[in-house]
């Protein structure tokens, strides 16, 4: 069952889907329609879970669910993955390519490959202050406390110790 992103607890688990690119307001729209529906029917064991979804930075999808009463299984993630793969099939925004990272340049955001990291640090676009978006994240209360971290807190660190 959809719940309102600010309203999940902090504990609840996410996983966060980082686009190439920024959406447009029509696939904003696109998403948010297919998300609360999914978000609405999103169930484990024929139980349903209070979910949601939140769009960040124009360019982040972060799902959520509140798994106190039930956990989520590896049917109903698979089911999420699903749906995030056939929105990404719509939007072609490499949604499920883990192969990329994200950071603040400026005030945008910057999607880069990750064979690109020492071009970008030689060039000094990334530093070790450079804020990057940890993907590792598990809970929202991790987005809230850990999300956008300096690069020298993160597993880039070693592309600066050189």
């Amino acid at each position: 069952m959809y719940i309102p992103f600010e309203q999940l607890p902090e504990r609840s688990r996410i996983w966060v889907y980082q686009s190439n690119r920024k959406f447009n307001e029509e696939e904003q729209s696109l998403i948010e329609d297919r998300l609360t529906a999914f978000c609405n029917q999103w169930n484990t064991h024929g139980q349903q879970m209070p979910s949601s979804f939140t769009i960040e930075y124009g360019q982040f999808i972060i799902m959520a669910v509140d798994e106190s009463g039930l956990g989520a299984s590896g049917c109903s993630i698979d089911s999420s993955v699903r749906t995030l793969r056939e929105l990404d099939e719509v939007l072609q925004a490499d949604l499920l390519d883990q192969g990329k990272i994200s950071y603040l340049n400026d005030a945008d955001v910057a999607v880069i490959k990750l064979p690109q990291i020492k071009q970008v640090v030689q060039e000094g676009e990334l530093n070790a202050s450079t804020k990057v978006f940890n993907s590792l994240l598990k809970t929202k209360k991790d987005l809230t406390d850990n999300w956008l971290i300096p690069a020298s807190e993160s597993w880039l660190n070693r592309y600066f110790n050189n």
